[in-house]
């Protein structure tokens, strides 16, 4: 059985709707689908029905966006099968808001620079709930000022450390988004601990019982950090998680529906401590 439980969609920074991901995923041989779209739930009804037709089953999901306070950095947290949603839709709203003030100060300096219009940018987002850096260096190339997503360019204008067009805002705390994913009846796993080098927020949130897992089997995570992470989930009893984090044309390296997957006793996991807090 396969499971992948980590993609995203036209919703938030995908480049293709969920009609395209879920057929993809049928033609891909996926039985199980999480369609983890950045702080929003839209795709959950849509879904649910296109799924249906394609013999896929869906676990609810949504990657949202945390920040952790003792190190000043961001850390994403994904929150699967919630059994009230609706006490996610307040944070949803508040972190769109934070990453569309970010980008917007973003697309000022950009705009500075480049004789590019704001329409050009923003016709990508339509379907998006936010405005993401993969639309602004889309309008970029559009008017062939790059080549690619992930090139030069991209580190020139919006590398975190030396970027002059990256601007970063802080997201709600980590402590209370797992609080309010809990309170939603949703169990919470960090989501690729190796992006944001969160192994050590992984292993303080296990010591005090907050975290139900992490995602291991992810791109950015090597041999020996997944060796770690496995490791961290064995001595906290942690929930392991996998996905390929597809973004289509948006991807940061080349990866696919189905290439990094959870196995069925850890989904069951999921579902079975989930399904206590109806």
């Amino acid at each position: 059985m396969i499971c992948d439980l980590h993609c995203h969609t036209k919703l938030s920074d995908g480049s293709l709707g969920i009609e395209d991901v879920i057929s993809q995923a049928k033609r891909t041989g996926i039985d199980w689908l999480s369609i983890t779209d950045h702080d929003t739930m839209s795709s959950f009804s849509r879904a649910d029905v296109l799924a249906q037709r394609e013999g896929i089953k869906i676990l609810h999901g949504v990657e949202l966006s945390a920040w952790d306070k003792e190190r000043g950095r961001k850390v994403h947290i994904l929150c699967y099968n919630p059994q009230k949603p609706d006490r996610l839709e307040g944070l949803c709203l508040k972190s769109c808001e934070i990453r569309k003030a970010t980008s917007k100060e973003m697309i000022e300096k950009v705009l500075k620079k480049f004789p590019i219009t704001i329409e050009s940018i923003l016709k990508h987002t339509t379907s998006s709930k936010s405005i993401f850096k993969q639309h602004i260096m889309r309008a970029l190339i559009d008017y062939g000022y790059a080549l690619e997503f992930y090139g030069d360019l991209d580190r020139e204008l919006f590398n975190p450390k030396t970027g002059s067009c990256y601007v970063e805002r802080a997201y709600p705390d980590v402590n209370f988004v797992i609080d309010l994913i809990h309170i939603s009846g949703g169990a919470a796993v960090m989501a690729h601990p190796a992006q944001y080098d969160s192994i050590e927020l992984l292993e303080e949130l296990a010591e005090k019982g907050k975290i139900d897992g992490v995602e291991i089997n992810h791109y950015s995570a090597d041999e020996a950090y997944r060796s770690e992470l496995r490791k961290t989930a064995e001595k906290y009893d942690l929930i392991c998680t996998g996905g390929s984090d597809f973004h289509g044309l948006y991807n940061s390296v080349p990866t696919h529906l189905g290439s990094e997957t959870t196995d069925y006793e850890n989904l069951e996991r999921i579902l079975k401590l989930t399904s206590k807090k109806k």
